[in-house]
Order: structure tokens, then sequence, then C-alpha cells
């Protein structure tokens, strides 16, 4: 069994939204949580004040508690942090979208009523793509349970669609005429406070450096300082390595209208990465 720890980025007045799900396998997720604490320790020593979690767009900004840790020490921290997830081999799954397109394909119809808000059309390609990539896994392997960071407006609403999903999702994972819709997700998602969830944080961290690749790579939010890219494009890559197959996030061929759908919304740079 697994469990897919999700938070996302960029849903206020940013240009993109990404949301990102760490997946780790029941038996393993102890080691990471473990560790995530020694980081968090490490830094509250550096600040002088117990840290309950870190987040990402204010450690690498440094503003507030971190203003006296210059740059290259949390360009380090950073690079320390995506190297020890990418050996964890744990896996990620993600879903972004470009919010102007988003506006433009739901005047023309095409963003179906369920999904009709930016963070539950993340939500629910997240969770199509996990089904499509472990439908196939044998002995239940692929079942999983997802934990999100609380969201209050979305919570009700979301949940009812992972139990009760409508049909034109079927064709996304190719469901046949007897089989369960969704098998792989195990109940409703459940929604946590980040602050008591080790694993969200971590969610937290990688998806924030996803939308800043994203935001650089399309001219959006050019590079704040001189090497900011070159250093981006090395996280990514640590990141990267650690995507479940892109054919089940954003396949590029043979889609069907909702993977056409996801594909449309997607910036250009992620889709073909």
């Amino acid at each position: 069994m697994k469990f897919c720890y999700c938070d996302e980025t960029g849903t206020g007045e940013e240009p993109f939204a990404v949301i990102a799900g760490v997946i780790v396998d029941a038996k393993r997720m102890h080691l990471t949580k473990s560790d995530w604490q020694g980081l968090l320790d490490e830094l509250s020593e550096a600040v002088g004040q117990q840290l309950q979690e870190l987040h990402a767009n204010k450690f690498y900004s440094g503003s507030g508690i971190w203003r006296n840790i210059d740059g290259e020490k949390r360009a380090d921290v950073i690079t320390i942090f995506l190297k020890w997830f990418a050996a964890r081999k744990h896996h990620l799954v993600f879903s972004a979208i470009d919010k102007d397109k988003f506006k433009e394909l739901q005047k023309e119809g095409r963003v179906y009523d369920e999904i009709d808000t930016v963070w539950r059309a993340m939500g629910f390609h997240m969770i199509l793509g996990i089904q499509r990539n472990y439908q196939k896994e044998p002995n239940n392997k692929g079942n999983t349970v997802f934990i999100f960071d609380e969201k209050v407006k979305e919570e009700a609403r979301f949940q009812n669609l992972i139990l009760n999903p409508p049909e034109w999702s079927d064709t996304y994972y190719s469901k046949g005429e007897k089989d369960v819709a969704l098998s792989q997700i195990i109940d409703a998602p459940y929604f946590a406070d980040s602050k008591n969830v080790a694993l969200i944080q971590t969610a937290d961290f990688i998806v924030y450096f996803l939308r800043r690749y994203i935001e650089i790579k399309t001219g959006a939010v050019p590079a704040k300082y001189t090497t900011e890219e070159e250093k981006i494009d090395t996280w990514f890559e640590l990141i990267q390595s650690r995507f479940i197959p892109m054919s089940a996030i954003y396949p590029k061929t043979k889609r069907c209208d909702v993977a056409n759908l996801f594909w449309d919304l997607a910036p250009e740079c992620i889709k073909n990465a």
C-alpha cells in the first residue's frame, strides 16, 4: 500500500498553479518522517527557535526568520535536501495549470463542471494519474491513500468527486466495463494540517521549485539573480528523476478528451519535460 502526501502552490495571483504528491510505500515512510524532522531540528538551531514546519517560499526568499541565513547557504540546504529525497526512491506525481488557459477553456465549455476550480482540476488530474500508473500493479501494491493539506472550501466537493467519479473520467485510464472506478484509490482523500504531517511539508518544499521552474522557463516571472535559472534547472532534474512515468500524467499520444484537456492546460515546458 502507498500513501500520497500532497500540497499545492500558485493558487493566488501567480500565473501558474502546481500540485504535487509524494508517494511513499507504507513500509518506508517512517524513515522519511524521521529525516525531515532532523532537517527541521538542524534549521531550528540555525535560526534560534524551534520550527514546526518549513515553507519553501519563505525559506528560498530569505524572508522572516531566514533573513540572517545567506542565499548560498539556503541554496546548499535545498540541494542537499533534494539529493536526499531523490536517493530515498520515493516517487512524485504532479499536475500544473496555466490559469489564463484554464479561464479560456472554461469559457469554451471544455472544463467539466466537477472540476471547475483550478485546485480541484489539479487534484483530480493527479488522482487519475496515480490510477493510470498503478492499476496493473499485482497484489494491490498500487492501492493509494491520499492526504492533502487542509482545503476547507474544497474538501467536501473533492471527496464526493473521488467517491463518485464521473463517467467522463473513465477514458483517462481505460476503465473496462466490469472494472471498479478509481480502483487504486483507497477511500475518500484525507485533509490534514501540514504542521502535523511532515510529508506534506516535503511536498510543499518540492512543489515550490516545480512552479519556479515553470515561471522561469516561460518567462512569466524572470530569474531574480544571475545564477537562479542554472540552480533551478539542477533542482528540477533532481525532482524530475522521481516522477512517475510522464505517460501517466501527460501522455504524448493516443490521448482521450480528458487527457487532452489536462495537456492543453499545462505549460509547454512541464508537459514536454
